[in-house]
């Protein structure tokens, strides 16, 4: 990795530099992505015993939380109200899927 970044120093290929961070970025929204379908696939049978509005709630905060982060990543990491606005977004589906989860498996 260092051998790389000496060569990309000396040769000054920034543009590089550039795409390999884009691709880096993609990469870590595709792992995020991964990650929650993976625990979808582990959890689709407690999933579907939930009724119909939560469990559709649940998958709309999931989506949105997953759009927004997509966002941020896609056209940089917004600021001042834009930034604002990604956290709240962010915080309100985390809390959907938090109260949802409790919702349900209260025994």
């Amino acid at each position: 990795m260092a051998l790389i970044a000496l060569v990309v120093v000396v040769l000054s290929l920034e543009p590089v530099v550039a795409t390999v961070g884009g691709l880096m970025q993609i990469a870590f929204f595709l792992a995020i992505a991964f990650f929650l379908f993976l625990l979808w696939r582990e959890r689709r049978g407690d999933l579907e015993s939930w009724s119909d509005w939560n469990r559709k709630l649940f998958y709309a905060s999931i989506v949105l939380a997953v759009v927004d982060i997509g966002l941020a990543v896609g056209f940089g990491f917004p600021a001042g109200v834009g930034a604002f606005a990604f956290f709240v977004v962010l915080g309100t589906c985390a809390y959907v899927v938090v109260r949802i989860w409790r919702l349900e498996h209260r025994y």
